[in-house]
């Protein structure tokens, strides 16, 4: 009975680990699908003062329609230029000669963003406000009628709220005007350096989240099997 106990004691400390092992596996899978579902904005060429491309990263999170609309609040630029998508339109609106909104519609016919899927909003512009950053409020409209407003700022505590703004983060730059000479030849590269950060670090994250899944199962198999061995060591010690 008392080598029986001991080997229970052994494998039920395989076990625990390997069971752990599990749950922080779901729990990093199931954090990459809430952290992606935000609409978020990258900006790698602009500075502060400067002009560059700034795209927004747009999830669907509806379960049933496609996003047919996005609206941008901009912080009243000199100039802003959308880039042309296939199957939709985009409006720039002025105040005082300063672009303040700029608005994508999905063509009659286009599939807009369909469910489950991602679509991403470039414009290239400038000057940025000299600030460290800048947020850009943002309307996702669907075709049911839903709307989504990413217009809540980030507290000082840093706790993230239920839809909050993009938010981009501008280096402190040199001669804003140089910058915007250089915007335009590397609008193309920035975008695609853009689209392919956020993607790798998505796949990233949902592989390692995957491996979490597949280790802490394989443990959990060993930690059984280890477990019916030692019982049956320990019917065969008593006979």
């Amino acid at each position: 009975m008392k080598n029986l106990s001991k080997r229970a004691t052994i494998a039920r400390r395989l076990v625990l680990p390997v069971a752990a092992a599990a749950v922080v596996g779901v729990s990093s899978l199931t954090g990459v699908g809430a952290a992606s579902a935000h609409v978020t904005a990258n900006a790698p060429t602009v500075t502060q003062g400067g002009y560059g491309v700034v795209t927004l990263v747009v999830p669907n999170e509806s379960d049933a329609a496609p996003t047919t609309s996005l609206r941008v609040i901009l912080p009243g630029l000199k100039s802003a230029r959308p880039e042309v998508m296939s199957g939709w339109k985009s409006v720039v609106t002025k105040k005082d000669d300063l672009v303040t909104e700029i608005t994508w519609t999905a063509e009659p016919g286009s599939p807009g963003v369909p469910v489950g899927q991602f679509g991403q909003f470039s414009f290239s512009g400038g000057p940025f406000p000299e600030q460290e950053t800048v947020a850009l409020p943002t309307l996702q409209t669907y075709a049911d009628g839903e709307k989504a407003d990413w217009n809540q700022p980030t507290p000082a505590d840093g706790t993230e709220p239920e839809k909050p703004a993009p938010t981009i983060t501008l280096a402190a730059g040199g001669d804003g005007h140089g910058a915007h000479h250089a915007a335009a030849p590397e609008a193309s590269t920035s975008m695609s350096q853009a689209s392919l950060s956020t993607d790798s670090e998505d796949s990233a994250a949902r592989w390692l989240g995957g491996i979490g899944l597949v280790v802490g199962a394989l443990g959990t198999v060993f930690g059984v099997a280890a477990l019916m061995v030692a019982r049956r060591n320990g019917r065969g010690g008593n006979a």
